[in-house]
């Protein structure tokens, strides 16, 4: 499932074709994804002027001048395509294509989902706060609300282990697995190990990880490991320079480690640690 890193680079890439531009046509091309389409989804959006494309933790939000909002998640395989007249076309099944909008500079947004587990949703701007799927959603990890301090009262609060805990959309916004697993080997900091038993000195050093890392992730334009590219159809590069994540019984790559990375499950998903420096 894309991650903050790759919806940011997605947000980055339609940006330009969108905002500004004014939707002149929307089509669906059935009556749901993972969610049925709101009422009069198509009618709603028709004529309607993008204000600002923004990032919500895993959500692209869409701010039109009608005073809605448009909320898309890209499920497992979602991907948005910024098409040109007479330009080359991204190299998705059409049979997919689940939602199109042409715009007034003649530009093209198509929404591919094979496997439909992606959804949009309309919703009244100034009651974003509210929605359902975004009123609970804890700080941005590169935001000013985010750090220690934030990880701390979180932390206090259960004695889950710090790998579920940073999982928890309500902890810190937008992570999933794969930079979990990465920021906590940064930190040195075990995926097992309860929340409670971690000092000041390594949640200091947990939350600058967590940031270089996605820092690092978007700068790359995310990880591309099966469905994942960004509008332009350009692939993410972050997966090369993964130090755990899908490398068990390799070797450890921190300097002066000796260690070989392993898997193990949490929760239903792979963790990737190295045992010899994360403790």
């Amino acid at each position: 499932m894309p991650e903050l890193p790759e919806v940011e680079t997605v947000r980055r890439g339609l940006a330009p074709a969108m905002e500004g531009a004014q939707i002149v046509a929307a089509r669906i091309n059935r009556p749901d994804l993972r969610f049925a389409f709101p009422a009069r989804f198509c009618a709603r959006l028709e004529g309607t002027k993008v204000l600002a494309l923004r990032r919500r933790a895993k959500f692209l939000l869409t701010e039109l001048d009608s005073g809605e909002t448009l909320i898309a998640h890209l499920g497992m395989s979602g991907r948005f395509s910024v098409i040109a007249p007479g330009g080359p076309k991204p190299d998705t099944n059409p049979a997919h294509d689940h939602v199109i909008l042409a715009m007034s500079t003649g530009l093209r947004i198509v929404y591919n989902d094979p496997r439909r587990f992606g959804f949009m949703d309309l919703v009244a701007t100034h009651a974003l706060d509210k929605n359902r799927f975004l009123a609970a959603l804890g700080p941005e990890p590169l935001g000013n609300a985010f750090g220690a301090p934030s990880l701390a009262r979180q932390f206090a609060r259960s004695q889950r282990p710090v790998k579920a805990a940073l999982l928890d959309q309500r902890v810190v916004a937008g992570m999933g697995n794969i930079y979990v697993c990465e920021a906590l080997h940064r930190a040195g900091i075990h995926p097992a190990v309860k929340t409670g038993r971690i000092g000041a000195v390594r949640l200091e050093r947990l939350a600058g990880a967590i940031r270089s890392v996605i820092t690092e992730a978007i700068e790359a334009g995310g990880s591309t490991l099966r469905d994942y590219a960004a509008a332009d159809g350009a692939l993410g590069y972050f997966q090369h320079r993964f130090a755990v994540y899908g490398r068990a019984n390799e070797a450890c790559l921190r300097p002066g480690c000796d260690g070989v990375i392993r898997r193990m499950v949490q929760s239903g998903r792979s963790s990737f640690y190295c045992p010899h420096c994360q403790h």
